[in-house]
């Protein structure tokens, strides 16, 4: 068997990344992945600006006197004069500074007087008080974001404060995906002795497009050879990435391996995890191949851990594996294990404090658990958990991804 970290590690290192590209605009962005660095043409803010609404002036002006005439008035946008001398400027939240100013001094630390003018009640204020920058947030020419970001909405708002309308991503990955099995039965179809129904295919139709990706579903494939050879060369020509579930093992109704060994290569490895035990990785006439197990929570599992991390690697992504929330366990786990766990989990609130709970009932066969979970906890190598020690928790859907 390989360790769970083997396995990823190999995964891994077969990945060829995408190299296809395409522009688009920053509305159409999100979720993709830079294939370009975003460079600014500008300085952020543009010029200097006030923080707030209140009162512009030098500090010099603040050494000799208290209280000064209002010689003008400058709203966001609009383009100031230079500051008179002994004077102070109205000015509002984003609107420039003017020259002659050095200080803003908040509206809610002066007196309006009767004759129009105003008193400030500070004593000392030292020169840029309340006053943004230029080039404070971003200098002109400086690189914001680099190739393999995956972009989330507040990177779209970063680029949108620099002045660019597009940006170059690579192209969305395609996944083709069928299922295996003449047990299986379609959501509608009429119950019968012997059967199930296909759970696996809807959930790679969902865990699929939710990462960015393309999905070409070629659906139920009897279980022959022939058909599954035919159903691999469609799938092949159509996709950059094969994904399928079932059908890996070594018995006379398993027609995944022959295949695939008929088109291209295979590996197959029985991995020191549980959920998910068997994992194949090949290729189909030169289109890589990942084969999940058949069993509904090994399958999700295992292409959250191996196929996940795999695909985003290929789509150019320099972010691929989650990064784990340590939290106390509100559970007990005696039996120490040679394989990994992946205990489905979620986080609970008790004592007025996140820990973290499992589901009772962790079959590879309880779908149910993927549900009430929100994500993995880790069970080491031969491990115990007590109640009380720190565990490392996987969100199925991190919150940065």
């Amino acid at each position: 068997m390989k360790t769970f970290d083997e396995a990823l590690y190999y995964l891994l290192s077969q990945v060829n990344p995408t190299q296809e590209t395409e522009q688009v605009s920053i509305s159409e962005a999100f979720g993709r992945i830079l294939a370009e660095p975003i460079v600014s043409p500008v300085n952020v803010p543009p010029h200097d600006n006030s923080m707030m609404d209140g009162y512009c002036l030098h500090s010099y002006d603040m050494q000799h006197n208290d209280t000064f005439e209002i010689s003008q008035r400058t709203p966001a946008g609009a383009v100031p004069e230079a500051l008179k001398t002994g004077t102070v400027g109205r000015i509002f939240t984003g609107a420039a500074i003017p020259d002659g100013a050095n200080l803003v001094i908040k509206q809610e630390d002066t007196v309006q007087l009767s004759d129009g003018r105003i008193r400030i009640n500070l004593k000392k204020a030292c020169p840029g008080l309340n006053i943004r920058k230029t080039g404070e947030d971003i200098q002109v020419d400086s690189t914001i974001l680099k190739v393999g970001h995956k972009l989330h909405p507040q990177d779209l708002g970063l680029i949108s404060s620099i002045g660019l309308d597009k940006v170059t991503v690579f192209k969305p990955l395609t996944i083709a995906t069928f299922t295996t099995g003449d047990e299986l039965l379609e959501p509608g179809e009429q119950p019968e002795p012997g059967k199930i129904y296909n759970a696996n295919r809807y959930v790679l139709a969902g865990l699929i497009p939710q990462l960015g990706f393309k999905l070409i579903d070629l659906g139920r494939v009897e279980d022959s050879l022939e058909s599954t050879v035919s159903a691999m060369k469609q799938a092949a020509k159509l996709a950059d990435v094969v994904v399928t579930t079932g059908g890996v093992s070594v018995g006379e109704e398993d027609h995944i391996k022959p295949a695939i060994e008929q088109l291209g290569s295979l590996d197959m490895w029985k991995v020191k995890m549980k959920p998910g035990k068997p994992i194949a990785y090949g290729d189909i006439e030169g289109t890589p191949f990942i084969g999940l197990p058949g069993n509904p929570v090994s399958a999700f599992a295992t292409f959250n851990l191996f196929a996940h991390p795999y695909l985003l690697k290929m789509q150019g992504a320099n972010e691929i594996k989650a990064k784990p929330i340590w939290l106390e366990a509100n559970f007990e786990w005696l039996k120490a294990g040679f394989r990994r766990e992946f205990a489905r989990a979620r986080i609970v609130n008790k004592n007025q404090k996140s820990v973290i709970d499992i589901y009772p009932n962790q079959g590879s066969g309880v779908l149910t658990s993927t549900v009430w979970a929100e994500g993995f906890v880790v069970i080491p190598e031969d491990t115990q958990i007590y109640k009380g020690d720190k565990v490392a928790f996987y969100p199925f859907n991190p919150v940065n991804e």
